[in-house]
């Protein structure tokens, strides 16, 4: 150990015990050499298996800068830009408006500055492709104007991962295998959960329960096949620390030129500035002045420049960073939500020990902060319903609540009925609901995923019709899906109709598979599939079509409204 790492054991054996925390791994380089590389406590705490420098442990959002390392590699070799719209490369990106199309580049996409805020209830835990998420993209509407305002977004990565693969012909991850991992003789490093499985030295997922000290295991997160760019890479200390001395040596490892140095100087260019959040609202103003480039950031630390990422994966959390002038780097990997702030704990500590600085009480400041937050917790779950109305019903009965309602980005919720009670469905997640009030029913409070409630609206025609819960930074309204029609039924649907008076409209089965109402002079009006012969039209939520079928033929079409009821004979 380094000289002036003594003593950095005992604090190590004092820091986990005063978190509770299962196991921390942590890996030092110098220069262009790992000086130190250890493990603390446990990687697997139930079988109490030593957490070493071999583990292998889920980076998470740390895989974001060999996602832009390899898009970078792409700007050199012509086929991307930095700084043009991304649309001019990939005619196939389609964001929210066309405002969007023509400004969004692949800096703002990698330094989190499009407008769009981050929608991960899009893909936690659920089964989407990569293509099914970057397709979703034009349905996510931006908060802020682009470049204004900082806004972590895991599915643009997802998204740069897709354009990866579009204009070099290969996958992601076979991208970065070959020009990064295996250049860099990263050997150990995987992409799932089943193939870190098939060593014997890997970390498992464990955390403190929420009212208790208790530790817990929790589920591997496996569902990352769609957004692996954004945060799937698996790796070890070892193999970490060769990135490392790669990032901290312009591209360098073993004397060879493995990164681009242009393409890593690319990523430290300043993208967006961010407000001093720590000091403004705890005063911990040993780190300012931070500054969002693409894949990681840069800071001040104590007037030296750093620059990190972190990562977090359901009881997974890491830190890379390095000081380019003090040629230090720094690695750490946390085994337990509650501890993850140990990751930039360790981190500072080691750059003060190495500096000669005083040692800042890191663990100290935010042990307080987080058991703040835990005693504050599990009061406010205390008072949860407080709002809840007593001695009221649902406005239908239980069956008419059950079916699938979808929104364009967030997919389908599957609402069901098993045994009297309502069951919630969302991607992965499945739990029972329990009535509150009127047409609102929640799930239990889940130990790791919380409670998930849900409101039922009702349609003008009396029908249960949308499914609203708050997710990510807003209200998410998921509407009915009903039945699909049989295209054969719609052939038959399609004519022209004639009203009393003589005037005539037609009703066309266009390429799309869709219904149209078409009067002259007057916009075609999509109809919408509600129930049985019955539809609906995007316009007007309180008038209804539908189909007269006497025998096996049709003959006439009703247009009813809030006024009254048209009847159009068929022709």
């Amino acid at each position: 150990m380094p000289r002036k790492l003594q003593g950095f054991d005992a604090y190590m054996r004092k820091a986990l015990k005063d978190w509770n925390a299962p196991g921390v791994g942590v890996g030092i380089v110098v220069d262009r050499k790992l000086v130190f590389a250890k493990g603390y406590g446990y990687r697997d705490n139930e079988r109490r298996l030593p957490f070493t420098a071999s583990t292998l442990f889920p980076i998470a959002s740390n895989t974001k800068l060999f996602t832009t390392v390899a898009a970078g590699l792409l700007v050199n070799a012509g086929r991307l830009t930095w700084d043009k719209p991304v649309r001019d490369a990939v005619p196939a990106v389609r964001f929210h408006n066309d405002a969007l199309n023509n400004t969004v580049t692949l800096r703002d996409m990698l330094a989190h500055r499009t407008g769009i805020t981050r929608h991960d209830m899009i893909w936690y835990r659920s089964d989407f492709t990569r293509k099914e998420l970057f397709d979703r993209l034009q349905y996510l509407e931006p908060r802020e104007t682009p470049r204004e305002k900082f806004l972590y977004n895991n599915m643009m990565y997802a998204a740069v991962g897709h354009i990866i693969g579009l204009r070099s012909g290969m996958s992601w991850e076979k991208f970065v295998r070959e020009r990064i991992l295996r250049p860099l003789g990263m050997k150990n490093t995987v992409y799932t959960v089943e193939d870190m499985l098939k060593s014997r030295d890997h970390a498992a997922p464990f955390t403190e329960k929420r009212d208790t000290m208790e530790i817990y295991k929790l589920p591997y997160y496996e569902t990352l096949a769609g957004m692996a760019p954004a945060g799937s890479i698996i790796s070890n200390i070892r193999d970490m620390c060769r990135w490392l001395i790669a990032l901290m040596n312009d591209g360098k490892y073993a004397g060879e030129q493995v990164l681009p140095s242009n393409v890593l100087k690319a990523t430290l260019e300043p993208a967006l500035a961010l407000p001093n959040m720590l000091g403004e609202t705890k005063g911990f103003w040993e780190m300012v002045n931070e500054i969002a480039g693409m894949g990681r950031a840069t800071s001040v630390y104590r007037g030296r420049l750093l620059t990190y990422h972190g990562g977090a994966l359901d009881g997974f959390h890491s830190q890379v960073s390095f000081m380019p002038q003090e040629r230090i780097g720094v690695i750490v990997f946390v085994i337990g939500n509650h501890c993850s702030p140990l990751r930039d704990v360790v981190s500072y500590n080691v750059y003060e020990r190495l500096l000669g600085m005083n040692q800042t009480p890191w663990s100290e400041r935010w042990l307080d902060v987080i058991l703040k937050a835990k005693r504050e917790g599990t009061e406010a779950r205390a008072k949860a319903g407080a709002e809840r109305i007593p001695n009221t019903t649902p406005s239908h009965p239980l069956a008419d609540y059950a079916g699938d309602y979808e929104h364009p980005a967030y997919g389908v919720l599957k609402i069901g009925l098993k045994d009297g009670q309502l069951q919630f469905g969302f991607h992965k997640l499945q739990f029972p609901m329990s009535h509150f009030h009127y047409d609102r029913f929640d799930t239990p409070d889940d130990e790791h995923y919380g409670k998930w409630s849900v409101g039922f609206r009702t349609n003008p025609q009396g029908d249960v019709a949308e499914a609203v819960m708050s997710l990510d930074q807003a209200e998410v309204v998921f509407t009915r899906r009903p039945k699909a029609p049989n295209p054969r039924l719609l052939r038959q649907l399609a004519g022209t109709y004639e009203t009393r008076t003589g005037f005539k409209l037609q009703v066309v089965l266009k390429a799309d598979r869709a219904l149209y109402l078409t009067f002259p002079g007057n916009p075609d009006q999509r109809l919408l599939p509600y129930k049985g012969l019955t539809f609906s039209t995007p316009e007007f939520s309180d008038q209804t079509y539908e189909f007269v079928l006497e025998g096996s033929r049709v003959t006439a079409l009703k247009h009813r409204s809030p006024s009254g009821e048209y009847v159009y004979t068929r022709k």
